[in-house]
């Protein structure tokens, strides 16, 4: 079964340079309002003669063709600026979340090649990447201040009341520059050409679930495609999307395009946000009038169970798009029910930069399922024994992608790249279904099914199942070792706020939801669960514990 198949490839969606995205904002919405941060903000005029100068600094600096620089950002304007500015000077940019330790810091940046990193004068973040610069390869560490981006008096305040946050280092030593030092080296930088089908804009690295992590190679072509293939599925124009909450971190591929690129290209503004603080959030969405809020499910499921969210404005917004984890249907109901706005689930990953499929806003939207192939995008299902036969419609099996946003490869690895292709297709190694409509249906991951006494149990509709319990907030299944079977459930949950259940009243619920086979072999009861550093609920510490505790 595919679907989007009868879609003209060839006819497809405009690619271009990234870089090409704002200049055409900036000629068009000049004035406009492009970034808002914490207070103050900067026109498109602003963001596009910024870029410029960031450019024409580096390219001084030696960036040019080939030139790995690593972001290493929280959400600030500097996050934007140098994404463009990089690419715009002919650059890759190599996006890494600051919450990186050493270990993870120094693999990254030896495995791709970055010799240059854009780091925030914080201490906590910058230290970390001056400890492994030499041994990892950096050549150059640009140091942005804070408070550079802060309006009066929240800079001065930040300058004088927070010197144990900033960073120390020395400007001599050979490695560290300043970011004013890249204002000084003219207005524009010089021409580069690019050919957006073969030169990497991003190298975007895997969340490592599956192994040591590698770096996915998106071209312009693949970048600039999916944030158009987004907005024509989403009909954003029609929705009135004027601005945007950046709640999600920019280093993350779904932020990249949701709250960066996508906005970018409509002339919206977006209001960035450094740090998640539910509370503030809810303030920023009172106060600011964001039309449209990217998250994760654990973002709006916070939201639906916050004390007093009945009483907040959440009125502006028309548009929610979900991402990175499965949206109970509970969780998107209760949303649209407390904002007014319609919630839509996407699917996608790093190696389509990265969306493949979504529920349309304006269109039908199906409990379960993460909607429609994207314009000029085939979704393949293929048989999990043998990958070379399609399954008919509703039949299960492995989803595989075909489309103008998927990626040239995995950097440096060619044996890897050819395992990710089936017939030309990326294999998403992601089992799933499509129905009569074209609609996608996930089940798991290829990785996460329980093989239970030769059947296969599938932890998402054990998820799902469990969601539909009202004392529970949130859930996760795995399989774990059983001398019977080979394979168990097992679950983990945790529970609402002022609500109450033990594990045995959610296993007696669960029998009337569930087959006997998919039941769990126990629930266990915590207070919180291990989430990915972008707030989606992570399995690999669990299946850790329960590995170390079956061994001793």
């Amino acid at each position: 079964m595919q679907s989007g198949a009868d879609q003209d490839l060839a006819a497809a969606v405009p690619v271009s340079p990234v870089p090409d995205l704002l200049a055409a904002s900036v000629a068009r919405h000049g004035a406009k309002p492009a970034l808002s941060f914490l207070g103050r903000k900067w026109s498109y005029a602003d963001l596009g003669a910024l870029v410029d100068k960031v450019a024409a600094g580096l390219q001084a600096k030696g960036v040019g063709k080939g030139t790995k620089v690593g972001l290493c950002l929280p959400n600030t304007p500097y996050s934007v600026v140098f994404f463009f500015a990089v690419m715009k000077a002919g650059g890759t940019v190599v996006n890494y979340s600051p919450l990186y330790v050493e270990r993870e810091l120094r693999h990254q940046i030896r495995d791709s090649g970055t010799t240059i990193m854009v780091v925030p004068d914080l201490h906590l973040i910058h230290s970390r990447v001056a400890a492994v610069a030499p041994e990892a390869g950096l050549n150059t560490i640009v140091v942005c201040p804070l408070a550079g981006v802060l309006p009066f008096p929240k800079g001065l305040l930040f300058t004088l009341f927070k010197r144990k946050e900033q960073a120390r280092y020395d400007v001599g030593d050979g490695v560290h520059l300043h970011y004013r030092e890249l204002l000084k080296h003219g207005d524009r930088p010089s021409a580069v050409e690019i050919d957006p089908r073969t030169d990497v804009a991003v190298l975007q690295y895997t969340g490592g679930t599956t192994g040591v992590p590698k770096g996915a190679m998106l071209t312009h072509a693949n970048v600039s495609a999916n944030a158009r293939q987004v907005m024509m599925h989403a009909d954003c124009e029609r929705i009135g999307v004027t601005r945007v909450l950046g709640v999600l971190p920019l280093f993350h591929v779904f932020a990249m395009q949701t709250v960066m690129l996508i906005p970018i290209c409509l002339g919206a503004e977006i209001i960035l946000v450094p740090r998640f603080n539910l509370g503030d959030v809810l303030d920023d969405i009172e106060r600011q009038k964001p039309t449209m809020f990217p998250g994760v499910p654990t973002i709006y499921a916070a939201i639906n169970a916050h004390r007093g969210v009945e009483t907040r404005d959440l009125s502006s917004l028309t548009l929610s798009i979900s991402g990175g984890a499965p949206l109970p249907k509970e969780v998107r109901a209760t949303f649209e029910h407390l904002s007014g706005c319609k919630l839509v689930e996407g699917y996608g990953l790093s190696e389509t930069s990265p969306v493949v499929s979504a529920n349309p806003p304006l269109g039908i939207v199906k409990d379960g399922s993460v909607g429609t192939a994207l314009p000029q995008t085939v979704i393949e299902i293929r048989d999990l024994a043998d990958p070379t036969r399609l399954m008919p419609t509703g039949e299960k099996g492995e989803v595989c992608v075909r489309g103008p946003q998927v990626m040239a490869g995995y950097y440096e690895r060619p044996d890897e790249t050819a395992c990710a292709f089936i017939d030309g297709a990326l294999r998403t190694g992601d089992v799933g279904y499509l129905d009569a409509d074209g609609y996608l249906f996930l089940v798991d991951r290829i990785k996460d099914v329980i093989l239970c006494g030769g059947y296969n149990v599938y932890p998402r509709v054990i998820e799902e199942a469990l969601y539909l319990h009202p004392a529970v907030s949130e859930a996760v299944a795995i399989g774990i070792d059983d001398p019977y079977r080979g394979q168990a459930p097992k679950a983990f949950v945790t529970l609402r706020e002022g609500q109450s259940a033990t594990a045995d009243e959610i296993l007696g619920f669960l029998s009337h939801q569930i087959s006997k086979i998919e039941m769990p072999r126990s629930i266990e009861i915590r207070e919180s669960l291990p989430k990915t550093l972008v707030g989606k609920l992570s399995k690999k510490e669990l299946v850790e514990e329960e590995r170390r505790r079956s061994q001793a």
